[in-house]
């Protein structure tokens, strides 16, 4: 094995070392050559390519430290708007991920000295909103693409549409409130004062037109005579049979409402708990998709028995009888074939029982009808395979 082999300790050495960055003042621009020590960097600028190079750069110096800036200025610009958008970030933050790629441009080539010239230069030439505080710069990063510049004005004018929409409709409401005023005159009451021509004559109320319709009238007679007992009777039956429908009818419709109103209970509580994690139900029939166990129980059938802390069954397998208990991860849903019944196992029908109407293979799922609770005979479609499985 030669001293300079592929395998030797110190060419693995080299290799380790030459990894990641390097010190700034042993590496050349020019050259774009990283030095590990200060005698190789001696070595390096003694060499006659360095010498051409800087035989070259003499030529035009400003030529080249323009095309280092540019270099510099759009890979540092492209990191900040991939990486974080039209975000607020540190500039010594986005600074310290550009310089982790090996082969960037150096900041010492370029037309800054300094990071906080570099931020103040983009803040001048309004390619950034910059802002100094007490940690230090902040930059964020101007998005002038037109696509983007595009969006924002379609934004904008959908959200102005709306606001002149919403305005047209108030308008027009006022409009039409305002019209129906000035159709109907607005009745207002007239307070009349009880007045009484003989102190001596009695004020009788007539109960024949209301409790809201008294009239004070007067009555020479001191007495009411059978009739008008019997009139007062028939009156105060009618009344209390009114009152009783009334009191009949109020009820009905608060039944009505309360029984519609728990189903909308029913519907938001299972929107509200639409999916979860684990699909796991007593006397399901699921399949083994696991190799763990063996050829004898991969892609058979079996019931679940019982669940475990919602991730784990115990199943029995329908052909030989044995008990195993799996995850669910290892078990996936067995789809009936028409007109069977099915569990829905998840989703907003979660723990119904159900018929199979009908499967669409192009899209996996399946169309079913509920049997059970109160939506009982809905019909329900684009039910996911996974989300059903055929009842033991």
């Amino acid at each position: 094995m030669g001293k300079s082999d592929f395998l030797t300790p110190k060419a693995i050495a080299n290799r380790i070392k030459s990894k990641g960055l390097q010190k700034l003042r042993w590496y050349c621009q020019m050259c774009q050559k990283q030095c590990r020590d200060e005698n190789g960097f001696k070595c390096h600028c003694m060499s006659e390519s360095h010498q051409r190079q800087l035989l070259l750069a003499s030529e035009n110096p400003q030529q080249f430290m323009d095309y280092f800036s540019e270099e510099f200025r759009n890979d540092f610009l492209e990191l900040l708007r991939r990486r974080f958008g039209t975000k607020r970030v540190h500039n010594n933050i986005v600074y310290n991920e550009y310089i982790s790629h090996r082969e960037h441009i150096h900041m010492n080539a370029t037309q800054w000295e300094t990071l906080t010239d570099f931020t103040k230069w983009l803040g001048r030439e309004g390619l950034c909103k910059v802002d100094e505080t007490p940690k230090g710069w902040y930059i964020q990063y101007i998005d002038r693409d037109p696509e983007t510049i595009r969006r924002q004005l379609e934004l904008e004018k959908k959200k102005k549409q709306d606001l002149d929409d919403e305005e047209k409709t108030a308008k027009f409401i006022e409009e039409q409130v305002r019209r129906g005023l000035e159709g109907k005159e607005q009745e207002v009451p007239v307070f009349t004062e009880l007045s009484r021509e003989n102190d001596e004559e009695k004020v009788t109320f007539n109960l024949n037109r209301g409790a809201c319709g008294s009239a004070a009238t007067s009555s020479k007679s001191s007495s009411l005579g059978p009739s008008a007992l019997k009139t007062l009777g028939s009156a105060a039956s009618v009344k209390r049979k009114d009152s009783s429908q009334s009191s009949a009818q109020s009820k009905e419709k608060k039944k009505k409402k309360s029984a519609l109103d728990e189903i909308m209970e029913i519907e938001e509580e299972k929107k509200r708990t639409a999916r979860t994690d684990y699909w796991l139900q007593p006397e399901i029939i699921v399949k083994i998709i696991t190799k763990k166990l063996g050829e004898k129980y991969h892609r058979r059938k079996g019931v679940v028995k019982e669940v475990i802390d919602k991730y784990t069954a115990v199943v029995k397998m329908i052909d030989s009888g044995d008990r195993l208990k799996l995850d669910q991860t290892h078990l996936e849903t067995v789809i009936p074939a028409p007109g069977k019944r099915i569990l829905v196992l998840n989703g907003g029908y979660r723990g119904n029982e159900g018929t199979l109407e009908s499967i669409n293979e192009k899209t996996f799922s399946a169309t079913i009808v509920i049997e059970t609770g109160p939506l009982k005979g809905r019909r329900v479609e684009g039910i996911q395979y996974e989300d059903i499985s055929k009842l033991a």
